[in-house]
């Protein structure tokens, strides 16, 4: 058995009601659902939610709902807790039944296709070594070696120690200098069930996929946290609806 597990809540701070904010029509949290729905190997889909409007919405596509605890729906719940629980109310729900991948799902991550969902599932039973496939997105002008923090006197610091990255003498600021960079974009996990049986093995930041993780490129993926970021998105599913 392959399930789908999404996770989405009410009472976001950043970006209030961004789950269900409307992007060409359809809410936000439609589509990782609707992608997950669509994909053939997927045998079942699931939300884990404390929000009516995401319940509906599931509703309509035909994905199961779990009761998200209150616990896990604070500004401060940790998604990977979240996961844990849907896993295990997934394997309570389907007694009898082995569980093969989870699909791991954000609804405020739309840029997602049952193609690549697809992609991640059959590399992991491609790959018996792999923990999990992951969506990820190359943002090369995102690089640490560019990324700073404002130090106590009010300065900018790199973020980075740059010896990190080698000789600071042979360093420069192109975009590209230090190879390319890829960001896991929360698109979509494929895991197997034991990264989340063994959550606290798993690498940082995002324990879930486990340590041996298999990249599953695409441009330009990203989790919609601030509303700037909405056009963005449009423009990404206006390019591939026709895969959702």
């Amino acid at each position: 058995m392959i399930a789908a597990l999404a996770l989405g809540r009410k009472g976001s701070k950043g970006f209030p009601g961004k789950n269900t904010y409307k992007i060409l029509g359809r809410p936000l949290a439609y589509y990782p659902m609707k992608a997950a729905k669509d994909t053939k190997e997927v045998d079942m889909v699931y939300l884990s939610t404390n929000d009516p409007e995401l319940t509906e919405i599931a509703q309509d596509i035909g994905a199961e709902v779990i009761e998200r605890p209150e616990q896990l729906c604070t500004s401060t719940a940790l998604g990977e807790d979240a996961f844990v629980h849907g896993y295990k109310e997934i394997k309570r729900l389907n007694p009898g039944k082995e569980i093969e991948q989870i699909v791991l799902l954000f609804c405020n991550a739309p840029l997602v296709t049952p193609k690549i969902i697809s992609e991640g599932i059959k590399a992991l039973r491609e790959n018996p070594h792999a923990d999990s496939a992951v969506s990820v997105s190359k943002y090369n002008m995102w690089s640490p070696l560019r990324a700073r923090r404002i130090d106590t006197d009010g300065f900018l610091k790199p973020f980075v120690p740059l010896e990190t990255f080698g000789d600071p003498k042979t360093l420069n600021c192109d975009r590209d200098s230090q190879g390319d960079v890829w960001f896991a974009d929360m698109g979509v996990s494929i895991v197997r069930p034991a990264c989340l049986e063994r959550i606290d093995e798993g690498l940082l930041p995002q324990k879930w996929m486990g340590r041996r993780i298999y990249p599953l490129r695409q441009s330009a993926g990203l989790d919609v946290d601030y509303e700037w970021q909405i056009p963005q998105a449009g423009f990404w599913l206006k390019k591939h609806l026709d895969q959702i």
